[in-house]
């Protein structure tokens, strides 16, 4: 190559190195992984609490009660789901043939298997704080929508919404 061939081509390579920072690539990913999560919680939980609200007939301050309790045990199941994510992870990685995820298939599956559960106590004690003071015909009505709406985040690009019919995975 010529010089005047190098000059330019790092003219318009520099820029382009100056601006990729090796270490700053994953925490940006990761900060953005976290934001897009907490925004899908707090459109899940809005969900949810709109489609209670519909079915148990609640008033405004009703539903800001529930949507208070609701943000309570989403902050106590966060760490669960990021548990469950961290094992899975390292289960595709070991389905793909990673040597060193191989080592951790056992431990990776334990791992989810017991936040999943822990999961589902959190979810019964949900159940009991949201029925509490709730009649009968509610606490009927809320353990339906709960069951249907099954805590699980609904995928908008597969056409899922609340209530719809489209299968469980």
């Amino acid at each position: 190559m010529t010089r005047t061939s190098w000059v330019m081509l790092s003219v318009v390579l520099v820029p382009w190195l100056a601006l990729a920072k090796p270490g700053d690539k994953g925490e940006e990913r990761s900060a953005r992984v976290t934001e897009r999560m907490e925004r899908l919680e707090k459109r899940q939980r809005l969900r949810q609490v709109l489609a209670l609200s519909e079915a148990l007939e609640l008033d405004n301050q009703q539903a800001l009660k529930m949507e208070q309790t609701l943000r309570q045990f989403d902050e106590k199941r966060r760490p669960l789901r990021e548990q469950v994510r961290e094992a899975a992870r390292t289960l595709h990685q070991a389905a793909r043939g990673d040597s060193a995820a191989l080592a951790q298939v056992d431990a990776a599956a334990q791992r989810a298997f017991e936040a999943r559960e822990r999961i589902t106590v959190l979810d019964r004690e949900m159940y009991q704080a949201l029925a509490k003071e709730l009649p009968a015909d509610k606490r009927a009505k809320l353990a339906l929508t709960l069951a249907r709406d099954g805590g699980r985040m609904k995928r908008p690009w597969r056409g899922e919404g609340p209530g719809d019919a489209g299968g469980d995975d």
